[in-house]
C-alpha cells in the first residue's frame, strides 16, 4: 500500500466537542476545514480519521475539505467503536456494526470508498477473524481498498492476516511512549510489508516547544495524560534535554525519531500547523 508522504494528518483534535468522547478545547469548524485543505496543498497525501472523533464531526470536516479533491488524498478511517445511548462507548467488531460504521462514514466523507478501513480497537467478545472477514467483504464490494487494525497485538495481527491481508497497523508511538507490544507490531509490519502508523507521535502536544497543559481549556483530555504529572514529567524533561543536546527543537527531535521508525499521524488544528507537517524535521 502506498501512502505517499511519510507524515499523515491526524484529525482527532479537529473533531473536538465538549460533549463528545475527546475534548481538546474549542475547535472552529471553518478553521478545521481550512486546516485539512492546507495539509493537502502542502503535499501531505493521507488523512487518518474515525467516527469516534466527535462522533462523526471529524469525518464531516474531512469530507467537506476534500470535496472536489478526493483523488488527491488517501483516506483512512476506522470502525468498531459504537456510541451507547448514555453517551459512553463500547467496542463492537461484529459484521453488522462494521458495515453500519462504514456506510455512515462514506456519507459523512462524501465518497464512495475509503482507502483503509481499520478496526479501532480489539473487541473482547467478537473474534478478530470475524471482524477482518467483514472488512474483507467490504473490500470485495469496492467500498474499501485495504484492511487495517488499530491497537492490536501481534497475535491478533497474525489471526487477522490469516483471513485477509492487513495493509496498515497503528499503535501509540512516540519517543516518550513506545511499549514492547507496539514495537513487536512494528517489526511484524516490516516482515509483512504493511505500513506501521504511529499515533500521537508528539504526545498530544507535550513534545511541542512551549506547550503548557495548564493553559488548555477546562476538562481538556491532555491535563490527564501521563506526561502532566509524576514520572511522565521527568521523562519529558529527559527528552527535552536530548533535543537540546542535538541542537533541535523538541518537536523536530520527536518527529525525526517517529519518522525513522513509523509513518507518524500528526494532529494539526490550524492551516499553519498543517503546512508545518510538510517540512522535514531539521
Amino acid at each position: 500500500m502506498h501512502l505517499g508522504s511519510r507524515i499523515g494528518l491526524g484529525t482527532a483534535p479537529l473533531g473536538s466537542t465538549e460533549d463528545g468522547p475527546l475534548w481538546w478545547g474549542p475547535q472552529d469548524r471553518p478553521t478545521a476545514v481550512a486546516t485539512v485543505r492546507a495539509d493537502l496543498d502542502a503535499g501531505i497525501t493521507w488523512v487518518d480519521t474515525a467516527p469516534f472523533y466527535g462522533w462523526g464531526r471529524a469525518e464531516e470536516i474531512v469530507g467537506e475539505a476534500v470535496r472536489g479533491r478526493r483523488d488527491e488524498v488517501t483516506i483512512l478511517t476506522k470502525c468498531g467503536t459504537v456510541r451507547r445511548p448514555d453517551g459512553s462507548w463500547a467496542d463492537d467488531g461484529s459484521p453488522a456494526a462494521i458495515r453500519a460504521d462504514l456506510e455512515a462514514s462514506l456519507t459523512r466523507l462524501g465518497t464512495d470508498r475509503v482507502d483503509v478501513l481499520q478496526l479501532h480497537d480489539p473487541d473482547p467478545v467478537v473474534a478478530v477473524e470475524e471482524s477482518v472477514g467483514a472488512m474483507a467483504d467490504l473490500v470485495a464490494e469496492g467500498k474499501v481498498r485495504h484492511v487495517g487494525l488499530s491497537n492490536h497485538d501481534v497475535d491478533l495481527l497474525e489471526r487477522g492476516a490469516a483471513i485477509a491481508p492487513i495493509a496498515a497497523v497503528q499503535h501509540q508511538w512516540s519517543i516518550l511512549h513506545h511499549p514492547p507490544e507496539a514495537d513487536a507490531a512494528r517489526r511484524w509490519c516490516e516482515e509483512q510489508d504493511a505500513r506501521f502508523l504511529g499515533w500521537s507521535p508528539l504526545a498530544s502536544g507535550f513534545l511541542v516547544d512551549g506547550f503548557d497543559p495548564g493553559a488548555t481549556a477546562a476538562g481538556d483530555l491532555r491535563r490527564r495524560l501521563p506526561w502532566a504529572t509524576g514520572d511522565g514529567v521527568r521523562r519529558l524533561a529527559e527528552v527535552r534535554a536530548e533535543a537540546a543536546a542535538a541542537g533541535r527543537s523538541v518537536r523536530d527531535h520527536a518527529l525525526a525519531w517517529a519518522s525513522a521508525t513509523a509513518y507518524p499521524i500528526v494532529g494539526a488544528r490550524t492551516p499553519a500547523e498543517a503546512r508545518a507537517l510538510a517540512v522535514p524535521p531539521a
